[in-house]
């Protein structure tokens, strides 16, 4: 999905550029009944009013985060976690899917259950902070104070009139199985197919508009879930894309499946095992089912050639696209010959760069696994590698360095001998950036081509590769079409240094991917940005000092400083497993230290937050640490963080009660001592060894 990267670009400017959201949804408290009962659990509901067009999310936002809840309640009271409706695809004004969630007025119900200690006549206040995200256009955070006051009754309570009826009507819809309906899932390469199977003595319900909302990110929330043709005794089967970010297969389905039955709108919960299927032929892409029995292959050629055609005008696509309308300018009047031989050149990249990757897939299917297209972006290695070449290009482009000019074909350079070679390779490129894109007709004939035999897949995307190649190779055999462009001038600087901006945004995309891939290893996540900023740092020195002309002294800094901080920024950012390490690190509170001391353990206290730069450089020098691992792990150590990245007031007051209001500060509990051990704030492994070795 590269080809949204730019969209990222102009949301964040509309952003900047959009006025400020205010009460687009409000939030408030609602109760199911009229008063409390000693010990009887009722029902309260965070109800949200969205304004229209606006919306927020489910417990899996596919984009963005849940609402949530965090209450403030008397002791001895219990809340349980929000009971979430059946959710709706939320889509923003142009109509794409954002991700999964409410619009309207809905109703998100908590269970409370009092103590049985209450005293009638009492008025019990509740009180929660409740945080959400509104999207239209734009998404801003909310976040609202809500309470609500409840007298405490002896007698049985009536419902509440304002909102009785409406948080018992959400109770009766939500999520839950049907007698006689049983779901079966299985898996075939990258498309999880449900089915519903009905017990033999109940009616048939009639399923319409139906829709699977995973709990747990298996499913790709924003591509098409495609209606198969249920055999007999089952009432559905809907063919699921499995999320090309899951790095380990899911043996179990869970979610929600929201259909329509006539008039009424439902929600089954779904929580069945998913079995492996044997190969049946359905495209591991955009859950479309492949079709050659129904399409012939010449069919599936004109699809595939029309749709890398169109590939040409994807936002994908379109950075390269730029570098390459400056090669032809470049060339005009040029010798019709070489013009020719660059417009060669660069198609043999393209065409190359598909049989590779036909090549590879080929293998993969021959060896038993399921791919599908851009299948090389589900590598970090890989995806970072993409991040700092397009670095390094869209840092050429605002004139860091020139040396991609001619690695491009574009400038003077395309003259020279090694010209050729840049077209080759920005075709390369062209393939590279246009794999993750999926254009009109694409997808049935990428389908088509992951389950023909081989030499038909070659074929396919042979095709797809000469759409992609075919308007360059048309502007390279007809010179006259080149006339046609403007002429050189000093706009292409101007042109030039604009084409580096949908770079930057691609850049971006491609960290925000790898963000997704490490997981929560933020640390790791520091270390890619940290890289990419020494990887730009090399191409400036490589710029500044390794200039045309310049001193063979200063040619050399230039060249061996870019090296060594590439090098280092190559090595830093690289994408590496997470070490593995006997390390849990659990929720900082007082009782969670006070049961530690009463225990006798050894405890290490991390006061951190994710802005404090300081915090993450000890947690990279400690805890990489081999010694301070083992000392860990035989000293049984409780480690607990107090993360102050948002506020909190425990913490703060934590932090203030050891005159400190600043983070990185850390403290070791060992037995026996009646006070903690306070580490400096700048730390090492031997600091840490040296205070957790303590005795008494």
């Amino acid at each position: 999905m590269l080809f949204r990267a730019p969209l990222f670009l102009l949301a964040f400017v509309f952003a900047l550029i959009a006025p400020a959201a205010h009460g687009q949804v409000k939030a408030s408290l609602a109760a199911a009944d009229q008063s409390i009962q000693p010990g009887r659990a009722f029902t309260v509901a965070l109800r949200l009013d969205h304004e229209s067009h606006w919306h927020s999310y489910w417990i899996n936002p596919g984009t963005g985060y849940p609402t949530s809840l965090k209450w403030t309640l008397p002791e001895g009271w219990t809340a349980s976690e929000i009971q979430w409706p059946t959710p709706a695809v939320t889509r923003d004004t142009n109509g794409m899917i954002t991700g999964n969630g409410y619009d309207d007025v809905v109703y998100l119900p908590v269970t409370i259950t009092p103590p049985a200690n209450l005293k009638a006549g009492e008025t019990i206040t509740l009180s929660a902070e409740a945080k959400w995200l509104m999207c239209a256009e734009v998404c801003v955070p909310g976040k609202a104070a809500v309470s609500l006051s409840l007298p405490v009754q002896a007698n049985e309570p009536a419902a509440d009139p304002n909102h009785g009826k409406a948080i018992a009507d959400t109770l009766t819809a939500l999520p839950r199985a049907i007698p006689g309906l049983t779901a079966r899932a299985s898996r075939s390469g990258n498309v999880v197919t449900l089915r519903l199977i009905a017990a033999a003595d109940i009616p048939l319900p009639k399923i319409t508009k139906p829709w699977f909302f995973s709990t747990d990110e298996t499913i790709q929330f924003d591509e098409p879930q495609t209606v198969r043709d249920a055999a007999a005794g089952e009432v559905l089967a809907i063919d699921l894309p499995v999320s090309p970010s899951l790095t380990t297969p899911h043996t179990q389905l869970t979610g929600v499946l929201r259909f329509e039955n006539g008039s009424t709108t439902t929600g089954l919960a779904i929580d069945t095992p998913i079995t492996e299927a044997p190969a049946s032929g359905l495209s591991t892409l955009n859950s479309q089912p492949s079709t050659p029995a129904s399409a012939s292959l010449a069919g599936t050629l004109v699809l595939a050639f029309v749709g890398g055609l169109i590939l040409n005008l994807m936002p994908c696509v379109f950075p390269v696209l730029g570098i390459k309308i400056l090669g032809f300018v470049n060339q005009a009047g040029a010798d019709r010959r070489k013009v020719t031989l660059h417009g060669l050149a660069f198609a043999g990249g393209v065409l190359l760069s598909f049989w590779t990757l036909a090549g590879v897939l080929a293998a993969f299917r021959a060896g038993g696994d399921q791919l599908g297209w851009g299948f090389q972006l589900q590598s970090p290695a890989f995806v970072f590698a993409l991040a700092a070449v397009m670095l390094i290009f869209a840092l050429s482009l605002s004139g860091v360095f020139e040396f991609g000019l001619r690695a491009t074909a574009v400038g003077t350079g395309l003259q020279a001998k090694d010209g050729f070679t840049g077209s080759f390779f920005t075709g390369v490129l062209a393939t590279v950036v246009a794999t993750p894109c999926s254009a009109p007709f694409l997808a049935p004939a990428l389908g088509a081509a992951l389950a023909l035999p081989i030499i038909s897949s070659f074929a396919v995307f042979t095709a797809i590769a000469l759409g992609l190649a075919l308007p360059y190779l048309l502007l390279s055999i007809f010179p006259q079409a080149i006339k046609a462009l403007p002429r050189p001038g000093a706009w292409m600087e101007t042109f030039k240094q604009a084409m580096a901006f949908p770079l930057y945004a691609t850049v971006g995309y491609m960290v925000w991917v790898l963000a997704g891939q490490l997981k929560s290893n933020d640390t790791a996540l520091l270390s890619v940005l940290l890289g990419l900023t020494l990887i730009a740092a090399a191409t400036w020195l490589y710029g500044r000092y390794a200039t045309f002309g310049a001193k063979p002294a200063r040619m050399r800094i230039g060249i061996l400083g870019g090296i060594i901080l590439l090098a280092a920024g190559t090595w830093l950012g690289w994408p590496r497993p997470a070490a593995p390490t006997d390390i849990v690190w659990q929720p900082w509170s007082a009782e969670a230290v006070a049961k530690a001391v009463a225990e006798n353990k050894t405890i290490y206290v991390d006061f951190t937050a994710r802005w404090c730069f300081t915090c993450q450089t000890n947690k990279k020098v400690v805890f990489s640490s081999g010694e301070v691992l083992k000392t860990f792990r035989e000293k049984e150590v409780v480690t607990l963080r107090a993360d102050w990245t948002d506020e909190d007031p425990k913490i703060t007051a934590e932090l203030a009660r050891w005159n400190r209001s600043a983070v990185p500060f850390n403290l070791i509990y060992l037995p026996g001592k009646p006070e903690p051990v306070i580490l400096p704030e700048l730390l090492t492994p031997g600091i840490v060894l040296e205070a957790i070795n303590q005795t008494n």
